[in-house]
């Protein structure tokens, strides 16, 4: 269970109305399959699954309730080896009254009754007629063999062994009102909601109750399982479907469907939300809400670790967390690893999600030429993936504002390592853009300053790179200062993450189109406005961009191979982009450490499988190389331009990353380190 990952499961057995034996069997069975069989540590079962949810009035029946009792109990002295948090559904008698519960079971042992809160009484429910309403406040009831327990709406079940994994539940109907529990529960550090449900199936609701447990999910910041009762209750008037979910920040992590096989198993990242909880300012953890009292009941999930099995009994109302036990095993992941997290999954999303980042940047610009009264653009071409994306933004900015293209000032300033490739690429799109094109050779303005500062033109180090971009850099302040417009960055996040960029060269402009638009997405970006020329019909200007697309990433700043072809390729000296921007998602996004984001990494690229793209040896090197360059290189990020935030995770120093130029690495770093010792 290293790395905050919990396996959880919601599952749908089969009932018989009113038939408690047979359903207390096909609980056990679902219990075993869940636990026994996947290894989740927190299963739920739907809303009154050991009697059925459609009794109707047999919910008057002492037979039937005294059965349900008695089947709970069988079921805690069956599980009591099952090393799992266990919630299902029962009627229970309480003072003369009703109550709809979820059971909350550990290890054999009834560790609290949670009484739905809100009974509907409406349209096809009808539950007034049996159920009342459960209390907040968390008293003390006899459940007979099972002794003394908690009941009451006001109930966290906490774990001993990973603080961070703490369990509210609410039932059904609970979910849908607009104060639900779990909303309190959240806020009183419930990290994990366990909605016990019997919901009908009607036409489209199904996608309807998948969206509100997700936005519940993400307004909360919590994983939510959600079990619903299914085939075998009574097709009088209605028909139940079955639907179970497991769902994390607004990300559905698993779902059955509903006429589906029952079940739904995945693993909730508790480190994650407890992490983004932390970075939400106004996300309120308070021990004890205002207007909630609550009781936390403590229980401590077994986990086996090299030294053999720790294991702490479960207990009622404990004072304190307790000191835990080291987690020695990884739970396996069955959930989806995005191996490129900043890029939309479907095809309909992705064309979605590129069109709205192209409106962001666009928008971005045009305020800003609009703000600073300039109707005209300077962008330094190159004829890669950057400067194209940069162009393409312009334009739009430009057409929105209505005004004339030829305000856009693209020069293209070819070098010493200029390939016919890019720098026809780079003539073809603006030309066909209907940009004012200037080429300016920085060839013999470099070859002088070398002289000038006597360095040797054959010695292709550091200094012969950066003069270069300086030079270009220098070229589009002044021109912009000719024309008396803005110049237009072109870097984009990766490459500031990394640092890739030349301090007061191209790391420098006036605004920064692509500061958050990581590597991985540039290149879908551009493949969505070549599709979009194409549709248009403006084939010549498609067609370039996908020549754009299939030529290598590089700065051109070395001197090209005898063929004319690119010599220096960044991700042959950096690493691939791909895999760095997987490492900046999780450390920035989601807070996660080293040996964390190396596990996912692993899951996310295939590692040790048939269809591995990164070995384990590769990942761990790059991410070195991450760690390295992400801390030594933050001055360059702290002294970026302005440029428009598109998506979850930016660098700007005025935004989303406050970070000391001089801050160490070394505690990162030796954490990876310790794998090869």
């Amino acid at each position: 269970m290293q790395d905050g990952f919990i396996k959880v499961a919601s599952i749908t057995p089969r009932v018989r109305v009113a038939d408690v034996a047979f359903n207390v069997e096909s609980c056990l069975a679902a219990i075993e399959e869940a636990a026994g069989n996947c290894g989740a540590k927190v299963v739920v079962l739907p809303e009154l699954c050991i009697t059925g949810y459609t009794c109707e009035d047999l919910f008057w029946q002492d037979a039937l309730l005294d059965a349900a009792e008695r089947g709970l109990v069988s079921i805690a002295a069956r599980t009591a080896d099952v090393d799992a948090l266990l919630l299902l559904g029962l009627p229970v008698r309480v003072a003369g009254k009703l109550y709809n519960c979820a059971a909350v079971l550990f290890r054999g042992e009834l560790l609290g009754l949670v009484p739905k809160r809100y009974v509907p009484m409406y349209n096809e429910f009808y539950e007034g007629r049996h159920f009342v309403s459960g209390p907040k406040t968390v008293t003390s009831v006899d459940f007979g063999l099972l002794g003394e327990v908690p009941f009451g709406t006001n109930q966290l079940f906490a774990c001993d062994t990973i603080p961070e994994l703490v369990v509210g539940a609410e039932i059904c109907e609970d979910l849908w009102v607009p104060m639900p529990p779990s909303n309190a529960h959240a806020v009183a550090g419930a990290t994990l909601i366990c909605n016990l449900s019997a919901s009908p199936a009607l036409a489209g609701k199904s996608a309807y109750r998948r969206q509100l447990v997700a936005q519940q999910s993400a307004h909360l910041i919590c994983g939510y399982v959600y079990a619903s009762a299914g085939e075998g209750e009574s097709t009088t008037d209605l028909v139940f479907s079955g639907h179970d979910l497991v769902v994390e920040n607004g990300r559905v992590l698993a779902d059955s469907g509903v006429f589906g096989e029952g079940i739904a198993v995945s693993e909730i990242d508790v480190l994650s939300l407890a992490a983004d909880r932390r970075r939400t300012s106004t996300f309120e953890v308070a021990p004890t809400p205002e207007d909630y009292k609550h009781l936390t009941t403590y229980f401590s999930l077994e986990f086996d670790g090299e030294g053999g099995n720790e294991h702490a009994a479960a207990g009622h109302g404990h004072d304190s967390e307790g000191e835990g036990v080291e987690l020695a095993i990884r739970t396996p992941l069955t959930r989806y690893v995005d191996p490129h997290p900043f890029v939309p999954a479907m095809d309909d999303a992705r064309a979605t999600r590129c069109e709205e980042i192209l409106s962001i940047q666009a928008h971005g610009l045009a305020s800003r030429l609009a703000h600073t009264g300039s109707d005209h653009a300077v962008i330094g071409i190159s004829g890669g993936l950057d400067s194209t994306l940069a162009l393409l933004v312009t334009v739009r900015a430009f057409d929105q504002l209505g005004y004339d293209r030829s305000g856009i000032v693209a020069v293209t300033m070819p070098g010493f390592g200029t390939t016919d490739r890019t720098y026809t690429n780079a003539i073809e799109l603006v030309q066909s853009l209907g940009a004012d094109l200037r080429e300016i050779s920085i060839v013999d303005s470099v070859l002088q300053h070398f002289a000038d500062i006597g360095h040797n033109q054959d010695v292709h180090d550091v200094v012969y790179e950066n003069a270069q971009a300086r030079e270009r850099t220098q070229i589009l302040m002044d021109v912009a200062n000719q024309v008396g417009g803005m110049v237009i960055g072109t870097g984009d996040l990766s490459e500031l993450a990394l640092g890739w960029a030349t301090y007061n060269g191209d790391q420098m402009s006036m605004y920064g189109v692509n500061a958050s638009v990581p590597k991985t997405l540039v290149r879908y970006l551009v493949d969505y406005c070549a599709d979009a020329y194409e549709e248009q019909g403006e084939d010549e200007i498609a067609h370039v961009l996908r020549d754009v697309l299939d030529t290598p990433v590089s700065p051109e700043l070395l001197p090209s191979a005898a063929d004319g072809s690119i010599e220096q390729k960044t991700e042959d000296l950096v690493g691939p982009y791909e895999l760095h921007d997987f490492f900046l998602f999780h450390v920035l996004r989601h807070g996660s450490g080293p040996l964390k984001v190396l596990r996912l990494a692993e899951c996310a690229f295939g590692t040790g499988t048939d269809q591995e793209i990164y070995d384990h040896e590769t990942i761990v090197h790059w991410l070195k190389v991450f760690y390295r360059r992400f801390f030594s290189q933050q001055f360059k990020r702290s002294a970026m331009p302005d440029g428009p935030k598109v998506g979850s995770v930016s660098l700007s120093p005025r935004g989303d990353l406050r970070m000391p130029s001089d801050a160490s690495s070394s505690l990162w770093l030796s954490e990876l380190e310790s794998l090869e010792a």
